[in-house]
């Protein structure tokens, strides 16, 4: 069992922060690995990437938004309460190197796992520009601890109800109009996003790197729920991943997979709040 020390709710939207009690997987992590959780004997696994994590206490906080059943579940447990199974680190062990001008680009509860990938470049010496985004103001997370991070932070919303009216790639394209020498782009948030700022960096030839969440179950290769196209090839995020070449990655095949099974989890959270 993983007690829950701490629980936050971060923003409008239903965007909920937990950290708990883990310090094998806070000893071994690294920024953009994820882990795989089950609240209880009946549940289902849900993977998650880690925000943050602390290893002279042996905790990690992970970010997530409602979107279903499960992690509606995930959002009533309380401080003291606690999860059944927790598996990782999973994935691919990202390589942070020294390249340059970094701009990391992050929506949503996205943001929290930009902020920990931009952690590990910041340590490889790189120069780091962040956008964010979200819909309003109050939808925002992490913009302090972003702006301590980065040597520039631009801060957009569709409703221009705080920071610069517009979208992420609308900041993105002033970057490029200044003539910001960007040597790669980190985008990590809703896969609509991702895809827009990898359009626009492949006209200007920026290399990208994007972090998928798809549909996974077992998280070891063996179900290939997670597959992706890249390249022409199929991978799977759980064992490839979850970092991949945007310019590589289908999307449109992407999106098409992971709205498949939208309807099934409006209702399974719709019954649960019926029943609860």
């Amino acid at each position: 069992m993983y007690s829950i020390i701490d629980r936050q709710e971060m923003a409008k939207g239903d965007i909920v922060s937990i950290t708990v009690e883990a310090p094998e997987i806070a000893a071994k992590i690294h920024p953009g690995q994820f882990v795989v959780l089950r609240i209880n004997e009946t549940g289902e696994r849900l993977p998650l990437t880690v925000a943050y994590k602390n290893r002279a206490h042996g905790t990690i906080t992970i970010f997530f938004q409602v979107v279903g059943k499960t992690t509606a579940m995930l959002s009533s447990l309380k401080i003291g309460d606690a999860i059944k199974d927790l598996v990782g680190p999973l994935g691919v062990r990202e390589k942070f190197e020294k390249i340059g001008i970094i701009v990391g680009i992050g929506g949503g509860s996205g943001i929290a796992v930009l902020h920990h990938l931009l952690e590990g470049y910041a340590e490889a010496g790189n120069n780091l520009i962040g956008i964010i985004g979200a819909r309003e103001k109050e939808m925002l997370i992490l913009e302090d601890e972003m702006r301590r991070l980065c040597q520039r932070l631009v801060v957009t919303t569709d409703d221009g109800s705080y920071g610069q009216h517009g979208l992420v790639t609308d900041a993105l394209q002033q970057l490029v109009e200044e003539q910001v020498a960007i040597d790669l782009v980190v985008a990590v948030g809703p896969l609509p996003m991702m895809r827009a700022v990898c359009k626009m960096t492949r006209i200007y030839q920026i290399h990208t790197l994007v972090s998928l969440n798809p549909i996974m179950i077992d998280a070891t290769g063996m179900c290939g729920g997670c597959r992706v196209n890249i390249g022409g090839d199929k991978k799977f995020a759980c064992v490839h991943g979850p970092h991949f070449d945007g310019h590589k990655v289908d999307f449109d095949e992407l999106i098409q997979r992971n709205n498949m099974y939208t309807r099934d989890e409006k209702t399974s959270l719709l019954s649960s709040i019926k029943a609860g």
